[in-house]
């Protein structure tokens, strides 16, 4: 989590300093974005759903006490 704080951090860093010399942004347009988005909840979503169905582990039982 720390690693996307950062990156997001750097990113609204680069874009104040856009703002500040009066360039436009190199970055994609909003609606690519939004795409990007949408592939990486895609690809998210796939072991989350495989996690949701998959059998339950199997749970051992403890061994019986020897008399």
């Amino acid at each position: 989590m720390k690693i996307y704080l950062l990156s997001l951090g750097a990113g609204i860093l680069a874009g104040i300093l856009y703002g500040l010399l009066g360039v436009r942004s190199p970055a994609p347009p909003v609606v690519a974005l939004i795409g990007l988005l949408g592939i990486l909840l895609g690809e998210q979503a796939v072991p989350m759903v495989k996690r949701i169905f998959a059998p339950p582990p199997p749970v051992a039982t403890p061994a019986e006490p020897q008399p």
